[in-house]
């Protein structure tokens, strides 16, 4: 008998079966979105492709619904360590890294081909350096919509005057400087946080998408809903820079190809939510209309005025941002 080729045999098995056996490598993903947000579905279909493609290396443990960190705190959170990974919306970058903010420009962003280029372009890598600089490594970008809803009770919020004296959620401060041009009261707040603001009055109304309108249940609190063009909104998902370092080359491609996938994808659940939610909030009993031409350039020349001057486009970031978005325009 060849006990040296047996031990051999034994070693090796004996490798194997440790390398098998060994756990895979946890990533907490923390998002403050309910399990029926057009988002969130795609943020679970990332996730199971992440584990997919990285052999089951990384262990993707999503908690949605603020469970494990607050909307607010999530950024904090993963530069600090706290967690690995977590999905913001941009505005929640507000004081931190304004340029972030740029697509709530009133008005501005509505074109679909800015969002159907973004992913991979020279304005995501620009954003993504200075994503860089605040301390998360940017993973995936994911588009929500590129129309929104004015929701109220009991008037509809479709031009200027409809606005005055009205406490309404804000976003960041230079769009704030909008709706407080319109002569509302904005008040900046997670979208997890507002239903209990519109049920209580401390807010009278709100802007959302209309799909996160039908899934954060609006309807139970307000009446009337006013699609507009108003702001582009988008989440991204990024993590801790040591945690991502840490991984192997093969979680990294994992996660690289899967987030070039999931920004598609939302683009694609993005597009077919807009097309269904206003039908669906119409069949909850609500009002639902559409804002016309006129009603839109109204709103915008007092909004974009005050967003500019408070954003400010002349910065040479700022500048150069707007010009390589414009520069999506061109593709297909």
């Amino acid at each position: 008998m060849d006990f040296k080729a047996l031990g051999i045999a034994a070693a090796m098995a004996t490798l194997t079966s440790t390398a098998a056996s060994a756990d895979p490598t946890a990533m907490r993903c923390s998002h403050q979105l309910p399990p029926a947000h057009s988002v969130a579905k795609v943020i679970d279909r990332w996730a199971e492709e992440v584990e997919t493609l990285s052999n089951g290396e990384i262990d993707v443990q999503v908690f949605g619904a603020d469970s494990l960190v607050g909307a607010n705190e999530n950024i904090l959170a993963v530069a600090k360590g706290e967690i690995e990974c977590a999905f913001s919306v941009q505005f929640q970058w507000g004081k931190t890294l304004p340029i972030m903010t740029v697509t709530t420009a009133p008005y501005a962003f509505s074109d679909m081909r800015i969002w159907r280029n973004w992913d991979g372009s020279e304005a995501a890598g620009f954003l993504e350096e200075k994503l860089r600089s605040k301390g998360v490594e940017n993973v995936v970008w994911l588009f929500q919509t590129n129309s929104s809803v004015f929701t109220s009770k009991g008037k509809p919020l479709a031009g200027p005057e409809d606005f005055k004296g009205m406490k309404i959620r804000g976003l960041s401060p230079a769009f704030d400087a909008g709706l407080a041009a319109l002569g509302a009261a904005p008040s900046a707040m997670p979208g997890s946080e507002v239903y209990q603001a519109l049920a209580t009055g401390v807010l009278d109304g709100a802007l959302t998408g209309a799909d996160a309108a039908l899934s954060r249940k609006y309807y139970e609190v307000q009446d009337q809903f006013v699609v507009s063009p108003v702001i582009s909104v988008y989440f991204h998902g990024y993590l801790n820079p040591k945690f991502y370092q840490g991984l192997s080359d093969t979680a990294k491609a994992a996660l690289d190809k899967a987030g070039h996938e999931a920004a598609l994808w939302a683009v694609e659940a993005g597009e077919a939510a807009q097309q269904a939610a206003p039908a669906e909030l119409e069949a909850k009993g609500v009002a639902v209309r559409t804002a016309t031409e006129e009603e839109n350039a109204a709103m915008e020349a007092l909004m974009r005025p005050a967003f500019d001057e408070k954003f400010g486009t002349e910065d040479p970031d700022s500048a150069k941002l707007l010009e390589l978005v414009e520069q999506l325009k061109s593709g297909a």
